[in-house]
């Protein structure tokens, strides 16, 4: 199977891949501290890569799962810390908005989302609880036109740069996933409160947030009680895009292992030429090169949200793949792999995030288990699949 990218694709990809290669790479270093990086995401709103994922009517290129998926690879490559802040602005949160929120709610934050105005963040981990959403605590009331929400959400992505956030919450107190929606709410909201901060070994920084009695408008009910189906629905892009910056971080190791065997010289000849060494990037690259093609199905199969199964399958294998790749691109480089001089390491140190977020590796594993328990055919196993 081949996946051919049209001449659209193509010089999309090269854009992204030569602004990545010739500038976002060379500041990858200094965003490690926490900072966001501003100058980037302008340049990238400048060519519409902002707007990927949102509708042409709101002033967005309306492009599908795959091309996404394509450029965040490619950012990846050169600054994860970029790809993260990107994967913000087109990821869950976006999707949410542009599949179920009000039109009023549409037009007022689409667009600023396209220009590179208004940064979205997701919340959803709480302090107690991630993967188990049925024991979120935290509540919104509805009260005639209005909404009051409380609770506490934690390790939140973009905090101090995000002006609007989605949250995923119980309406009304009802218990379980049938009680789960999600509200969107601005930063300045009285009661919004950043309740402590931590930062990660990947560079970002991650926040608490505890909402005490935020009143909102009615209309920033995004879903309902009975919600969490469209909202999982929503996710299953964030685990295509998700394991596409774990392709890039993998792809953008190895590119760099390449060029330090071919240049580092040990018993008169390049470390390139020792079996060993050719053998560690055969291995490398067959790696790389399956994760891609499984990444590459899952991301065809979005209509518009990408299949749940196919999507968890490419997320288990690119992220678990990415530790894998990067930590060997470090043993390519010997001890100048550990150090921060040299992209390598702070390639294993993003591509450690793939398996945490977006639905850990174990909890995608046991929705894949349970499926093929249920539905896997007994007379014609793969083949009834339909998979080709």
């Amino acid at each position: 199977m081949q996946f051919k990218l049209t001449e659209d694709q193509r010089t999309m990809v090269g854009t992204v891949r030569a602004l990545t290669q010739d500038r976002f790479k060379g500041r990858a270093l200094k965003y490690m501290d926490g900072s966001f990086p501003w100058e980037n995401m302008k340049e990238l709103a400048e060519l519409g890569i902002l707007g990927m994922a949102v509708p042409e009517e709101y002033g967005g290129l309306g492009l599908p799962v795959f091309d996404t998926a394509l450029v965040l690879e490619e950012i990846a490559k050169g600054c994860y810390t970029t790809a993260m802040a990107v994967l913000g602005e087109v990821g869950t949160q976006t999707k949410i908005i542009a599949s179920f929120a009000p039109e009023s709610i549409k037009r007022r934050v689409l667009p600023k989302v396209c220009s590179g105005d208004l940064i979205l963040a997701i919340c959803m981990t709480e302090p107690h609880a991630g993967t188990d959403v049925a024991n979120y605590r935290t509540n919104t009331e509805v009260r005639g036109d209005k909404l009051l929400l409380n609770g506490a959400k934690t390790l939140i992505s973009r905090v101090d740069e995000a002006g609007m956030f989605i949250v995923f919450t119980r309406i009304n107190k009802q218990p379980g996933r049938a009680g789960i929606g999600c509200v969107l709410i601005e930063r300045d909201t009285p009661g919004f409160i950043v309740t402590g901060r931590h930062h990660t070994m990947g560079g970002e920084n991650l926040a608490s947030i505890t909402f005490e009695n935020c009143e909102l408008p009615l209309e920033n009910l995004i879903l309902r009680e009975d919600g969490f189906k469209k909202l999982l629905n929503a996710f299953n892009t964030q685990r295509c895009l998700n394991p596409s910056i774990s392709l890039g971080l993998a792809e953008g190791a190895f590119e760099e292992a390449i060029h330090y065997a071919r240049d580092r010289t040990a018993f008169g000849r390049p470390i390139g030429e020792f079996q060993g060494m050719r053998w560690k990037l055969a291995e490398m690259y067959r790696d790389i090169e399956v994760g891609r093609s499984m990444l590459y199905r899952a991301c065809a199969t979005a209509n518009p949200f990408p299949d749940p199964y196919e999507a968890a399958i490419a997320k288990i294998y690119c992220n678990e793949m990415a530790i894998r790749v990067t930590s060997e691109a470090i043993q390519v480089h010997g001890g100048y792999g550990f150090t921060d001089e040299y992209p390598v390491s702070r390639f294993y140190r993003g591509a450690r995030y793939g398996t945490l977020g977006g639905g850990t590796t174990e909890t995608l594993k046991e929705l894949v288990g349970k499926q093929l328990m249920t539905d896997f055919p007994d007379k014609d196993g793969f083949l009834a699949m339909g998979t080709f």
